[in-house]
């Protein structure tokens, strides 16, 4: 099922840019950044945020942050993390304002869609205090050469009280193989499984396409690992060896969400070519076809055979030409949006919107598209069941969804 919008009025820019192609985020040309807010006033305070046209929610703003890319709520808390693409982590207790910045993460390869990336915790480790806890980071990192890749790191997070935290023993347990040149396609979203027995890996194809075909690297696939990155039992390529061994699913391009449904399905939202952007029900074993097929075409205009010509590959559950440029979503849980309960909530770049996706069997149905100001990175859902968003690039805001 694809979504083919007219989209000239309402999102002029999709037409002249691909969901993949700014130099600078991968992600489609930026919009200018936001005058920056800081602090714990601004945070506790909030600013109101005007949306066009009609939606559910209000919208407030609380503080800005540099180049935000994840955000995730330590389970058991009202403490959101926030990664900044530059390398460092921050932290906002929602309850009293207060901000901090996490020490000892490591240092990252910064650049392009490069840097700092996705914040995971152990459901199981739930509590709600931030005494100590397990923490995965993933993160950019240089190699031999002019070349780099995404690294999987898991520490032990210690906060002292609520300005103060650390993470220590901090070690890499998985890496992108081979590092290639260019800084683009990481993907390197985590997402842990329903029984917190495994974890759930996105490695993009790194712009490189042919990889994400061949079972001998790991680009362009998503991986399953156990909770400390060696490869899980039972994975479809297990007899091949190497690093087939970690490989769950393949023929992905740049996969920016990855999400277990209700039902403990898994779920990745991938940037396709020029046009082409997917939300996939991820299957063991499945083969979901780039670089041989996509609705969209090749940014010099090449075109690329359609996916119903290989009925033999994985199809999308909805695809969208002209490209949403997602960022990250969550299936929403809370009470607060009755008609959204085990709705994806879907981020835009390029578009711009909250995109509800309702998914009926395997398909996705579009609901709506609200519009913001800025471009949308990622989202989270709170204890309470509100809603935070952080905006894209420099100066990216921490908005605050609440029902009207």
């Amino acid at each position: 099922m694809t979504v083919r919008i007219l989209v000239a009025a309402l999102f002029p820019a999709a037409l002249a840019a691909a969901s993949c192609g700014s130099a600078q985020s991968g992600d489609s040309a930026a919009t200018p950044a936001a005058p920056p807010a800081s602090g714990a006033a601004a945070v506790a305070r909030g600013e109101p945020v005007d949306l066009p046209g009609e939606a559910p929610f209000a919208v407030t703003a609380h503080g800005a942050f540099d180049e935000p890319w994840a955000i995730a709520f330590a389970p058991g808390t009202s403490t959101l993390f926030i990664t900044e693409r530059p390398g460092t982590l921050k932290f906002v207790d929602l309850p009293s304002g207060r901000t901090g910045t996490v020490s000892g993460v490591p240092h990252v390869d910064h650049g392009g869609q490069g840097g700092l990336g996705d914040v995971a915790f152990l459901p199981s480790e739930a509590s709600p205090t931030l005494d100590r806890r397990t923490i995965y980071l993933t993160w950019a990192e240089a190699g031999q050469g002019d070349t780099r890749g995404a690294v999987l790191g898991r520490g032990t997070l210690l906060c002292g009280d609520a300005a103060a935290c650390r993470i220590e023993g901090l070690s890499v347990i998985w890496r992108q193989q081979p590092k290639v040149t260019g800084r683009g396609h990481y993907s390197h979203r985590i997402a842990i499984a329903p029984d917190g027995q495994h974890l759930f890996l996105a490695s993009g194809d790194r712009q490189k396409m042919e990889p994400a075909q061949d079972l001998a690297n790991n680009l362009g696939a998503v991986l399953r690992l156990n909770l400390d990155g060696t490869p899980a039992a039972g994975n479809p390529f297990a007899e091949r060896g190497g690093v087939s061994r970690e490989i769950w699913s393949y023929g992905h391009r740049n996969i920016l969400g990855l999400e277990f449904d209700p039902q403990g399905r898994l779920w990745a939202l991938e940037h396709g070519p020029r046009g082409g952007d997917e939300l996939n029900l991820i299957e063991r074993g499945a083969n979901y076809g780039w670089p041989l097929v996509s609705e969209g075409v090749h940014y010099d205009g090449r075109p690329i055979p359609d996916p119903d010509t290989r009925p033999d590959l994985a199809q999308a559950a909805i695809g969208w030409t002209p490209v949403i440029a997602p960022g990250g979503f969550l299936f929403y849980s809370g009470e607060l949006w009755p008609q959204w309960r085990g709705v994806a909530l879907l981020t835009g770049l390029l578009s711009q919107a909250l995109i509800p996706v309702a998914i009926d069997g395997t398909q996705g149905r579009e609901l709506a598209r609200y519009r913001f100001p800025r471009r949308l990175r990622d989202i989270a859902e709170a204890p309470d069941g509100t809603l935070w968003l952080i905006e894209d690039e420099e100066g990216g805001r921490l908005l605050r969804l609440a029902p009207l």
